[in-house]
């Protein structure tokens, strides 16, 4: 065969093999494979993760003969068509008509807008309804499509729709008036009625109204090991409340001796009944948009709509057309807020060495509105230091299911440059106070059980709210702080309610963090004594306490024969004070625990340090259990001390759920 031959024959073939493709009609098929990277991306990437349409939308798209590119350019068009297109099922249409309406929505809004138009307004609550109808009114219920990955991904075009849509009517004023009068409100928004639920939340005390609405998914913290959320329905968002006003966020005053609302000034007005306490300034919040009961029709013709925003703590679940669903929730990111805005840690500094602007007396923060059902957890953090010093402690606790249902958490923010025995009378006023508050009668569970946890100088403090000082204290006071042949008058109110004190009733159990109860050697030593010489007390106090000894004593103050010491002076293994009350017996009905720390893992357990306290200062007799682990002195944040402080509480509420009893103390079952 010549050459020639040989090409036109080959011609000829392949003329053949196109002519019979062009007249078949056959698609040439072709198969790749793909890695382990794409298997996520092609289930459950969508416009929210990977700004793309969906797998499932681009399908509809394809059904209905529809070009995803002419559909980015004209979507309403495309929204239109599926509407009304025959062969799809009511999922598959309602699911596809939710993430088109994100895809315009997100199109026609920009990130972070601080004004949105109507018709914005009018395309994320187009979004949305869709969303809405597929999880509630579509063929199948949301429990039948629990494995489906298409039902997580309209979940979330419904939550981030409620995220950008409760944000933007804040910024409208629209949730003002539900916030000041506790009536829901209505807007009237492109043609939609805009109804406000507050019923199942509360603001805190003296609080009318939000500050700023800030959705939880959009922050970023660091610091905090752990950022705890339940899956759920709904978007999680932080509601930074406006401060109560200045006179009320005053220090919680009160003298060392006298009850809180009293003056050492006779010319300064009483403080507000309120000035002791702060509930979370920026409480975790959960918004639901919701349609009434209705048919799928009914539904994808309203325009009629109720925002309620829930309590998470309280809420776990809730009822939408016949099913049960839950309630997500962040229960990290009001915390983080609060703590990231502080100013605690510099604030801390300036009251130690008296400094302006910085506090006066105990404030109990609450770290959620008040549950008269939930028992207290009551921390209190050590010298120089802050809530700041609980981050992780507090965050692992409401992140913890089992934990979060039983207690809340209380923080106990107080000047440690202050005797340790005034601290301990007003935090004892403090916290008794702020359950009166609430509790008014004393029978809520929040009123008994208390658990205490103190870290350092806190855990002396604890340790003394469970203590019984009887006269050993008047005679330490007599013996070692007052010139020899001084007159005392032993029924002096004020100077009793600092030296003769009982055991918290409310508390049952407590824990004790490298707590110096026999004090510590590090606060004899030259760094220290140079500290303590730069500590000063407030004015105010010293006032208080020189009054006091005027009325109480023979001495003359005036001619400075009586030294107030200050915190660090009293933590010295020498000082009398901190001799005394290390001899002072626990109450028998609170159990205690102690959690110690040790620089190095070698070497006998008597003689080790954690840099700060020693283990023979930290180490109680009796204790229910003692953990030691090899750490600095801020044990407290180590993920070992964490567990066991978890440890105890989970232990706590299994003795009181079994037996109802603790440490011989019964009555506080659930």
């Amino acid at each position: 065969m010549t050459r020639a031959l040989a090409t036109w024959i080959s011609r000829c073939v392949a003329l053949a093999l196109l002519a019979s493709s062009l007249l078949s009609g056959c698609a040439m098929v072709t198969v790749s494979s793909q890695g382990p990277e794409q298997y996520i991306a092609m289930r459950r990437g969508d416009i929210l993760s990977t700004g793309r349409l969906s797998a499932a939308t681009r399908d509809t798209l394809n059904i209905a003969a529809l070009d995803e590119n002419t559909c980015q350019r004209e979507p309403l068009d495309c929204i239109n068509k599926i509407s009304t297109v025959g062969g799809l099922n009511t999922d598959r249409r309602l699911s596809s008509l939710a993430e088109l309406s994100l895809q315009m929505a997100i199109t026609h809004t920009p990130v972070n807008a601080t004004e949105w138009s109507d018709a914005q307004f009018d395309l994320w609550l187009r979004t949305l309804r869709f969303a809405y109808a597929f999880l509630f009114l579509s063929e199948r219920t949301a429990g039948e499509r629990a494995f489906e990955d298409r039902q997580t991904q309209v979940r979330d075009y419904y939550n981030y729709a409620v995220q950008e849509l409760a944000r933007a009517l804040f910024l409208r004023g629209a949730l003002d008036t539900g916030a000041r009068t506790g009536e829901p409100g209505t807007q009237q928004i492109a043609g939609w009625a805009i109804h406000l639920d507050l019923s199942h939340v509360r603001l805190p005390t003296g609080v009318r109204e939000p500050r700023e609405v800030i959705p939880a998914s959009r922050l970023s913290f660091g610091g905090i090991r752990s950022i705890y959320r339940r899956d759920g329905l709904g978007a999680e968002l932080v509601a930074v409340m406006n401060g109560p006003p200045p006179e009320e966020s005053a220090d919680a005053g009160g003298q060392a001796g006298s009850d809180a609302g009293a003056s050492s000034q006779g010319a300064r007005r009483p403080r507000p009944a309120t000035s002791y306490f702060s509930e979370m300034p920026s409480p975790n919040v959960t918004a639901l948009i919701w349609f009434s009961q209705g048919t799928l029709e009914q539904v994808l013709a309203s325009h009629d709509v109720v925002l309620s925003v829930y309590d998470p703590y309280r809420e776990e679940s809730v009822e939408r057309h016949g099913q049960t669903v839950p309630l997500s929730a962040d229960f990290s990111a009001g915390y983080g807020i609060w703590l990231a805005r502080s100013g605690f840690a510099g604030q801390s500094l300036r009251t130690l060495f008296g400094r302006a602007r910085g506090i006066d007396a105990p404030r109990i923060y609450m770290m959620q509105p008040f549950d008269p059902n939930r028992r207290i957890i009551l921390m209190l953090h050590g010298l120089a230091s802050s809530p700041e010093a609980w981050v992780n402690v507090a965050n692992d606790i409401q992140g913890d299911e089992v934990l979060r249902r039983h207690f809340q958490v209380w923080q106990v923010y107080y000047p440690t440059n202050a005797p340790i025995l005034v601290n301990v009378a007003r935090i004892r006023r403090a916290t008794q106070q702020t359950l009166a508050h609430f509790d008014p009668d004393g029978t809520a569970p929040a009123s008994h059980g208390m658990v205490l946890i103190g870290h350092s100088m806190g855990g002396v403090i604890a340790r003394l709210l469970v203590s019984s000082s009887g006269d050993a204290l008047w005679a330490t006071f007599k013996d070692s702080y007052v010139p020899e042949g001084t007159d005392i008058d032993p029924e002096d109110e004020r100077l009793n309610r600092l030296l003769n004190f009982t055991p918290m009733p409310q508390v049952e159990r407590a824990i004790f963090i490298a707590a110096p109860h026999r004090g510590t050697p590090f606060a004899s030593n030259r760094l220290s004594r140079w500290a303590a010489n730069l500590v000063r007390l407030p004015l105010a106090l010293l006032n208080e306490i020189e009054e006091m000894m005027r009325t109480a004593t023979t001495i003359e103050t005036q001619g400075q024969t009586f030294h107030v010491p200050n915190s660090i002076e009293q933590l010295r293994e020498t000082d009398p004070l901190i001799r005394a009350t290390s001899q002072l017996p626990i109450s028998p009905q609170a159990c205690f625990h102690s959690i110690i720390a040790r620089r190095r893992e070698t070497g006998p357990l008597e003689d080790s340090n954690d840099g700060v306290v020693p283990y023979r200062s930290a180490h109680l007799a009796g204790a229910q259990s003692e953990k030691v682990i090899v750490a600095g002195h801020s044990v407290q944040e180590t993920p070992q001390a964490i567990l066991e402080i978890r440890r105890i509480l989970h232990e706590d509420i299994a003795q009181i759920e079994e037996s109802g009893e603790v440490c011989g103390k019964a009555g506080l079952a659930k």
